[in-house]
C-alpha cells in the first residue's frame, strides 16, 4: 500500500510570544488576560488578516502564523510592534505587555492544520533572540525584503541557537531602530571564523587575527567573536591586541557561536577547550591574555602545560571564585546576581541593565553600556548564563598558581566594582615572581579613553620588551 506523500511548501513563518508572561500573570492575571484579548481582537488578528496571514495556532501568550509573502510577514510584525507602543504606553513599565517576534522563510511540512519543519524551528529561535518589542528576521528574509521595505534592520551578525546546528544570520528591528551601523574597524571584516571540536565533541568557534607573538585569549563572562566588533568596549581592546600579537580567541561552550547544547560546562571542560583551540590554530608555544575569570583558567593551563605557555597577562582576575572567598558579602552578591540572571536576562528595563552593567563598566557612556548589555543578552540563554556563572564562582586555582613558571603580569583597577582589588593582589602573590600593577579606575571592563586602558597598554608593552627571547 502506498504511503501518502508528505506535503511541503515554502512559506514565511512568524512566531510571536509575550515577554515575561508568567511574571505578568502572577502580578495581575485578570488584567493581563483582558488586555491580551483586546490586543488580539483590535490589533493583532486584524493586522494578520490584512497582510494575508493564516494563524496556525495560538496559546495564551503566543502565535504561529504562516504567510505566503516575506514582505507581508515583516510588514505585519512591524505594524503590530509599532502600535503596541502606544497601546501600552499608560501601563507601568514593569507590567507592559511586550511581544517578541521572529520571522523566517523556509521549507515547512503540513500535517492537517498544523505545520512543522526547519522554517518553523528557526522562526521560533529568532523570536527568542528578539528584544521585547522587537522583530528578528533571518538573513534569508532580509535579502527578500531589503529593497521593498523602508524599515531599518540592524545586523546582529551570526547567532547560534538551541537545537539548530548551523549559525543563523540575524537582523533586528526595534521601534527605535536606525540603519546607521556602529563604527566597525576595517580589520573586523578580514576576520574568518573557524570551528574545531573539544575532547568531548563540543564544537567551538574561534578566530585568529594579527601576525605578532602568538597569544591565546581565555574566555571571560560572555563572548561572541563576531558581535564583539559592534561593542565599543571590546573593539578598541581587540584592535590594540591585534597590533601586538597573533591574537587567537574563541567563544566558550554554551555561548556565542560555539555549541550551546552541551552536557558539561566546567573548569575541566574549559581547559580542554583552550587546548583544542590552541591545537586548531597550530599554536606551539604561546602567551595567554586573560580578563576577569579567564585569569583563573589561564593559571591552570600554565600550571598543567608549562611547555606550552610562554607568558601570562592577567587583568582584573582572581584565583578563587566567590564561593571560596569566605565572605558573607560576596556570597550575598552571588545569590542576588544569580536571581537577576534568572529573572531579568535580556530585559529592556533600565533596572536590569544597571545591575548587569554598572559593575562591569563603571563610568561608561550610555551607548557603551547598552551595547555591552546586548552582547550579554544575545550571547547565551538564561540557562547557560547561570551555568557559566556557577562555573566561574566555583573555580579555585590557589594551589596551582605557585606552580606557574612563565613570566606573569597581573593588572587590576584599585576600585574595581566587580572583582575586589585584594583578589587581584592575592593572585599576583600566589604566582612566583609575578609583576603586579595597580591601575587607576573603577571599571572592571577597560575601554578606550580612560587612564586604566592607557595604563594597561603601556604596561603590556614594557612587559613584552622585558621578556626573555626563549
Amino acid at each position: 500500500m502506498e504511503q501518502p506523500q508528505t506535503e511541503r511548501r515554502l512559506a514565511a513563518i512568524m512566531v510571536a510570544d509575550m515577554y515575561g508572561y508568567s511574571r505578568l500573570m502572577e502580578a495581575d492575571e485578570p488584567g493581563v488576560i483582558e488586555r491580551q484579548k483586546k490586543h488580539r481582537k483590535e490589533l493583532i488578528d486584524p493586522e494578520i488578516l490584512r497582510n494575508h496571514g493564516r494563524i496556525i495556532k495560538s496559546t495564551g501568550d503566543g502565535l504561529l502564523v504562516e504567510f505566503s509573502s516575506a514582505k507581508d510577514s515583516v510588514q505585519c510584525a512591524i505594524n503590530i510592534q509599532k502600535e503596541m507602543v502606544s497601546r501600552e504606553a499608560n501601563v507601568d513599565s514593569e507590567q507592559r505587555i511586550l511581544y517578541r517576534i521572529g520571522i523566517n522563510v523556509g521549507d515547512i511540512v503540513l500535517d492537517g492544520d498544523d505545520i512543522f519543519g526547519d522554517g518553523v524551528n528557526v522562526a521560533a529561535r529568532l523570536e527568542g533572540l528578539a528584544e521585547p518589542g522587537a522583530v528578528c528576521i533571518s538573513d534569508a528574509v532580509h535579502q527578500l525584503v531589503l529593497h521593498i521595505t523602508d524599515a531599518d534592520f540592524v545586523d546582529m551578525g551570526s547567532q547560534r541557537v538551541k537545537n539548530i546546528a548551523r549559525a543563523i544570520g540575524v537582523w533586528q528591528w526595534t521601534p527605535n531602530s536606525s540603519s546607521t551601523e556602529p563604527d566597525i574597524p576595517s580589520v573586523a571584516h578580514t576576520q574568518r571564523v573557524g570551528f574545531c571540536f573539544s575532547s568531548d565533541g563540543a564544537q567551538l568557534a574561534w578566530s585568529s587575527l594579527g601576525c605578532g607573538i602568538p597569544v591565546l585569549k581565555a574566555p571571560n563572562w560572555f563572548n561572541h567573536i563576531e558581535y564583539e566588533w559592534r561593542v565599543p568596549a571590546w573593539n578598541g581592546l581587540l584592535q590594540e591586541m591585534i597590533r601586538r600579537f597573533q591574537f587567537v580567541r574563541f567563544d566558550q561552550r554554551g555561548n556565542g557561536l560555539s555549541d550551546w547544547d552541551v552536557d558539561e560546562i566546567s573548569a575541566d571542560a574549559m581547559i580542554a577547550d583552550m587546548t583544542a583551540v590552541a591545537d586548531a590554530a597550530e599554536l606551539d608555544r604561546f602567551g595567554l591574555f586573560s580578563l576577569s575569570q579567564g585569569c583563573a583558567f589561564s593559571v591552570r593551563l600554565a600550571a598543567e602545560f608549562p611547555e606550552k605557555v610562554r607568558f601570562l597577562i592577567l587583568c582584573g582576575g582572581y584565583a578563587r571564585g566567590m564561593l571560596h572567598r569566605g565572605s558573607p558579602d560576596q556570597e550575598a552578591m552571588l545569590s542576588a546576581f544569580e536571581t537577576m540572571i534568572r529573572q531579568g536576562w535580556g530585559s529592556p528595563l533600565p533596572t536590569y541593565r544597571q545591575v548587569f552593567t554598572s559593575m562591569f563598566m563603571t563610568g561608561a557612556a550610555p551607548d557603551q553600556t547598552a551595547s555591552f548589555d546586548e552582547l550579554m543578552r544575545i550571547s547565551a540563554s538564561p540557562e547557560n548564563a547561570v551555568r557559566i556563572f556557577h562555573m566561574n564562582n566555583e573555580i579555585d586555582v590557589s594551589k596551582l598558581a605557585p606552580l606557574v613558571k612563565a613570566p606573569t603580569l597581573v593588572l587590576h583597577c584599585r576600585d574595581d566594582a566587580r572583582i575586589p582589588f585584594d583578589e587581584g593582589r592575592r593572585l599576583a602573590a600566589l604566582i612566583p615572581n609575578a609583576q603586579f600593577v595597580a591601575l587607576e579606575g573603577k571599571s572592571h571592563i577597560l575601554f578606550p579613553g580612560t587612564p586604566a586602558f592607557d595604563g594597561l597598554l603601556s604596561h603590556i608593552d614594557q612587559f613584552l620588551a622585558d621578556l626573555p627571547d626563549t
